[in-house]
């Protein structure tokens, strides 16, 4: 892969108590299918995103397992209810082992 996966994460800054927040989410990757070949004719290492992690506050929130037919720079979005003042924790994880992370924090007045 030529470049670093860039993981990118949209949370609001402030919410209500009790107010349903959308949080969306991004990772620059190429997702590599490992069935393409290079110009030297070598096969192309498998290097897939298989599964999105959200935690806050140390519990986890939502999970997402991802197959090969995933596309590159996969998007994630999804609901959560600010009910308290705290941090997300976002990891995807590659097929090769990496972990990927994205911290954001977010107040619940």
């Amino acid at each position: 892969m030529s470049t670093k996966p860039t993981p990118r994460v949209r949370v609001p800054a402030q919410a209500k108590p009790g107010e349903l927040i959308e949080i969306k989410t991004l990772i620059s990757h190429e997702m590599e299918s490992g069935q393409r070949k290079d110009a030297s004719g070598q096969i192309v290492p498998r290097k897939i995103i298989n599964t999105f992690i959200a935690e806050f506050n140390g519990k986890q929130v939502f999970e997402a397992d991802w197959n090969p037919a995933i596309s590159a720079n996969p998007y994630q979005s999804f609901f959560f209810k600010a009910t308290e003042s705290g941090e997300f924790t976002f990891t995807w994880k590659d097929d090769d082992g990496s972990n990927y992370v994205s911290k954001n924090k977010i107040t619940v007045a």
